[in-house]
């Protein structure tokens, strides 16, 4: 299970979230019902089984609200969870947890559906040494906690950003002129400190790609599975391989046994579905 970060990276994510559910008079509806110094005790359940992540953020979200909430998180991210596991109890002032309970319920079950989804893929990997890893298609503002969510489920992360490594993709290759020129110019000019990896779509371009050197990673895009075997056995360790396109859950048992050593999907991500969580007083 991996450490939490500190709750100041993800503060000001969170306080936008709040900011932007709050509006510009704070929650109308619970002022107008709940009396001043209303206190109860709620608690979070989910109601399916899966994987939990986001209550990292979702206690950020509460202690935001009111610093004099008693927040405690019963399920760390990353544990399995039964349908009725109590996964945080939250005291206090009442109109304090309705006013955030919306924004914490939005990240718990959307992070904890990613992690959800990432363990089923994990799963389908067992008995090999393949990882599966992530993408940046992730939503636009939320990459930092898709991608921990990621991890909370059992896989690892691609790059954050465009800054991390050097990933040389099918349009790089076609503007620069094919494989050598764009494998060359990496050469010469990257840091040694940087990862380099190409995207290849063919065997004939793995070969190219292998011969001509100066990547780590070949990415092996939308090949079939009978072909990325051939690419493993071409490449024979030389760089390390990562399978990636369409890469749904029902494949990757498959694609695992070929002996790649990743396999990226942007679904982890992209097409979660939100796993189902709940606040009762």
């Amino acid at each position: 299970m991996t450490a939490p970060m500190p709750d100041l990276i993800f503060e000001p994510l969170v306080r936008a979230a709040l900011m932007e559910d709050l509006g510009t008079f704070g929650d109308l509806t619970t002022r107008t019902v709940i009396p001043a110094g209303t206190t109860c005790s709620a608690r979070l359940r989910a109601r399916e089984d899966g994987i939990v992540s986001g209550m990292q953020i979702a206690a950020i979200a509460f202690r935001l609200v009111d610093p004099g909430l008693t927040v405690r998180v019963l399920t760390p991210d990353g544990s399995r969870v039964a349908a009725g596991d109590v996964l945080m109890q939250i005291d206090g002032d009442a109109a304090a947890i309705l006013s955030a309970e919306r924004v914490a319920l939005n990240f718990a079950g959307r992070l904890s559906g990613v992690a959800s989804l990432t363990g089923r893929f994990v799963a389908e990997t067992r008995g090999t040494s393949t990882r599966i890893t992530c993408t940046r298609k992730t939503t636009p503002g939320l990459r930092l906690v898709e991608k921990q969510a990621v991890l909370h489920g059992g896989g690892f992360n691609h790059r954050f950003s465009l800054s991390d490594a050097i990933l040389i993709k099918d349009n790089h290759i076609a503007a620069a002129g094919g494989i050598r020129p764009v494998l060359q110019a990496v050469r010469a000019g990257a840091s040694h400190m940087v990862r380099v990896e190409i995207e290849v779509d063919t065997l004939e371009q793995l070969a190219e790609a292998l011969d001509e050197g100066g990547a780590d990673v070949v990415l092996l895009d939308n090949m079939e599975t009978p072909t990325l075997a051939e690419a493993v056995a071409l490449a024979d360790r030389r760089a390390v391989l990562e399978a990636s396109g369409n890469m749904k859950l029902e494949r990757i048992a498959e694609v695992a046994a070929t002996g790649v050593d990743y396999i990226s999907s942007g679904a982890l991500t992209h097409s979660a579905r939100t796993l189902d969580l709940g606040l009762d007083f």
